[in-house]
C-alpha cells in the first residue's frame, strides 16, 4: 500500500503551537502514523469515524487527552483540528 501524505490546516498548526513541546511532540509522532493507513485503528493509533459527518467523512485520532480531527482526500490526510477532549465536538454543530 502506498503511503499517505499528512497535511495540517492553519487552524491545526495554531492549535499545536499552543501546546507544551512534550505534548506537541507526542501528537506529531501520532500524526506520522496516519501515513501508513488513516482508516484502521491499531496499536498507537486509536482511529474512529465520526458518524454525524459524511461530506467529507471525518475521522478522529485519539492522542491521550487530545483529538486530531481529519479527513482523507485521495492520498492526503488533512488534519483540520487538534482539540482537547474537554472541548468535545461542539465545533461540529
Amino acid at each position: 500500500m502506498s503511503k499517505f501524505e499528512v497535511l495540517l490546516s492553519e487552524t491545526a498548526v495554531s492549535q499545536l503551537d499552543l501546546l507544551e513541546s512534550q505534548q506537541a511532540d507526542r501528537i506529531k509522532e501520532s500524526l506520522r502514523k496516519l501515513k501508513e493507513n488513516p482508516f484502521v485503528s491499531r496499536s498507537g493509533a486509536d482511529i474512529k469515524k465520526l458518524v454525524s459527518v459524511d461530506d467529507p467523512p471525518l475521522f478522529r485520532l485519539r492522542i491521550g487527552d487530545y483529538r486530531a480531527i481529519y479527513f482523507v482526500d485521495e492520498k492526503e490526510v488533512k488534519i483540520t483540528q487538534i482539540i482537547h477532549r474537554s472541548k468535545g465536538y461542539k465545533w461540529l454543530e
